[in-house]
């Protein structure tokens, strides 16, 4: 899965901010929320219009991303 289909960039969404597909909710804060130590169920339940799968997917996607410029 690539990030096209996880994340949504629309100018008319939070003035193009990154958000999760479907949602009103930045990417941005996911990462925020593991930065601080805070586990991811309690992502989730701050922000229950994004499902467990895509917050994986997204992670997993970055993951991918990293170890694709690391080996380049």
């Amino acid at each position: 899965m690539n990030a096209a289909n996880l994340i949504t960039i629309n100018p008319d969404i939070l003035g193009g901010t990154p958000v999760f597909k479907g949602t009103r909710v930045p990417v941005k804060t996911l990462f925020d929320y593991l930065a601080d130590n805070l586990p991811l169920d309690y992502f989730l339940e701050s922000f229950p219009t994004v499902s467990r799968d895509l917050a994986v997917a997204v992670l997993r996607c970055s993951q991918q991303d990293i170890e694709h410029q690391a080996a380049a």
